[in-house]
């Protein structure tokens, strides 16, 4: 019978700061999004305060200085490192694994007997623990969503682990088990199985098969056969190409001028190349997007966006410049503090298997060759070592997110080890 385990971080981003930080041990703890914006993280203890995610930083400052909440800008560097690292452990205890996000991982565990693994995950979660630091949780089911509702379930167990593999535990559980945390029930779900007396998974999975995809499409009917334990997605141990890829900063300071927008887009068109030639994919329009502000009160708001096509699927860092600067000049209007800005892009495509434009005079050869030499010094020197210039250098810092609250990139940067006094 297919087994799958998922392991996920508690808390992870607040885990990875306590492992390198003792002091916020048992100390509520925040991580905050881009710009210092709203919590994206929450210790237990924060959680108890009624800190919810997403909650706007500047709405709950004062709380958290009454109540000595640690609250930290977010430390990528760290988070992916520490994530790789206990990637590394799972692939000592299954043969195949699936990198579900940075926290989250399904593991293989047809191999392993039903009685044994319950021992098995407590094994797996001691290792984790014991080699880098990060609690985690393991949930056991017969399908991906039933491993996820195990998951989640298990954070409320003090052994951190739950086995759905029994039909009857899955009965016990699913019972009184809130459908809107299932995995895959968004809000529009949720409100039209609210309209059929569906409360929780229990009841869900119960549902008729072609009801729920009446109700929520073929996602719905899927959904409903892994909660009754029959497989509909299977482990994919290797990535999917990707569909999609997008660069979007918040501004470390508001952008009022077109010229520094041009520039700041420059950047991010810069960057969304350089990340569709590392997958060997390009695209053939981009949607440039730019806004001000929700939060800002008094100040005039705009939220505007425009997509341009190009004349065939590309990943030349010029042709996207090119093409957010032409956006830019139809989208920009005076008057406005624009807060954040991006470009994004879909239906990605393998350039060999582009139709190449008919009056496209562009010399593919020789633009590659730049492209992989521009790549090439960038990932021995730095990233935006080697740029464009409608990028700019020293002008770029000016667009750059703000981390004021960071804490050191322990694992990552050798001028920010962690020393001992």
């Amino acid at each position: 019978m297919t087994a799958f385990a998922l392991s996920d971080g508690n808390s992870f981003y607040c885990s990875c700061e306590r492992v390198f930080d003792p002091k916020l041990e048992r100390r509520p703890v925040i991580v905050l999004s881009n710009n210092d914006g709203c919590a994206v993280a929450r210790t237990a203890e924060a959680k108890a305060l009624g800190i919810k995610m997403g909650h706007p930083y500047f709405q709950i400052k004062e709380l958290c200085e009454l109540n000595g909440v640690a609250a930290l800008s977010s430390n990528y560097a760290l988070y992916g490192d520490m994530s790789r690292r206990m990637n590394d452990i799972y692939g000592r205890f299954s043969p195949a694994t699936e990198v579900y996000s940075i926290d989250e991982t399904f593991l293989d565990v047809d191999d392993i007997p039903v009685a044994k693994r319950a021992q098995w995950a407590s094994d797996l979660r001691s290792t984790t623990k014991q080699w880098t630091g990060i609690p985690t949780c393991v949930g056991i089911g017969p399908t991906k969503t039933l491993a996820k509702l195990a998951n989640k379930s298990a954070k409320t167990l003090s052994s951190g682990v739950l086995d759905l593999t029994d039909p009857r535990e899955q009965q016990r559980v699913m019972a009184d088990f809130p459908v809107g945390d299932v995995w895959g029930i968004g809000r529009a779900s949720l409100a039209k199985l609210a309209t059929e007396g569906i409360e929780f998974a229990g009841q869900l999975r119960d549902l008729e098969p072609k009801r729920a995809r009446a109700l929520m499409t073929v996602v719905g009917e899927k959904i409903v056969h892994e909660l009754n334990g029959r497989p509909c997605m299977e482990l994919e141990s290797v990535a999917p190409q990707r569909q999609g890829c997008a660069v979007t900063r918040s501004f470390g300071q508001r952008v009022t001028t077109k010229p520094a927008m041009e520039q700041a887009v420059a950047g991010y068109a810069a960057r969304l190349g350089e990340k569709l030639r590392q997958h060997g994919l390009a695209t053939n329009h981009v949607t440039v997007f730019m806004h001000t502000s929700q939060f800002a009160d008094g100040e005039p708001r705009r939220n505007v966006s425009m997509t341009i096509d190009l004349p065939e699927a590309t990943n030349d860092t010029m042709a996207l410049i090119r093409a957010a600067k032409r956006a830019v000049d139809g989208l920009w209007k005076s008057g406005f503090r624009y807060s954040k800005a991006g470009i994004i892009t879909q239906d990605l495509v393998p350039p060999e298997l582009s139709q190449r434009s008919l009056f496209d005079n562009l010399d593919h050869a020789k633009a590659a060759k730049v492209m992989a030499a521009m790549d090439k010094a960038n990932l021995r020197w730095g990233r935006a070592t080697v740029v464009p210039a409608a990028v700019g250098l020293a002008s770029q810092s000016a667009f750059s997110t703000k981390f004021e609250k960071r804490s050191p990139r322990y694992t990552t940067r050798w001028d920010e080890l962690p020393l001992c006094h």
